[in-house]
């Protein structure tokens, strides 16, 4: 059996927040709550279960997620919609602007509960 990630639980403020808006700004919809979680599905099948914690409990985490030229332009409009802040890198240096490393284009912006969410359109190292 080859091993896959099939799902990680996601530390956020409020579950329903957090999820909604990641499921918005990629397109994607939240799944039905099962106890303390509310998913979000991939398209690989990897779930992320955001759960509900007390916010001095949350480590700030970092997710970056590959998708098409196409879907990078829906989520980012929807990104500047929303009036996020939004970086070309990790360390927040240039604001305002998207990165084009290994050909491809890359935004980085915080979710509701302060983790650093990364959108690319090729992975490191270019490739596809």
């Amino acid at each position: 059996m080859s091993v896959e990630l099939n799902h990680t639980i996601v530390h956020c403020r409020d579950n329903r927040e957090s999820a909604d808006f990641l499921a918005h700004v990629l397109g994607l919809t939240t799944g039905t709550e099962w106890g303390p979680f509310i998913p979000v599905n991939l398209a690989n099948g990897v779930t992320l279960d955001f759960a509900t914690v007390p916010p001095e409990s949350i480590t700030v985490q970092h997710y970056a997620f590959l998708i098409s030229e196409a879907e990078f332009d829906t989520a980012f409009e929807r990104i500047r919609e929303q009036g996020l802040p939004y970086y070309a890198d990790p360390h927040r240096k240039h604001p305002g602007e998207i990165n084009h490393n290994d050909g491809g284009r890359g935004v980085y912006f915080p979710d509701p509960s302060g983790h650093g969410m990364e959108l690319i359109t090729r992975p490191y190292g270019g490739w596809a």
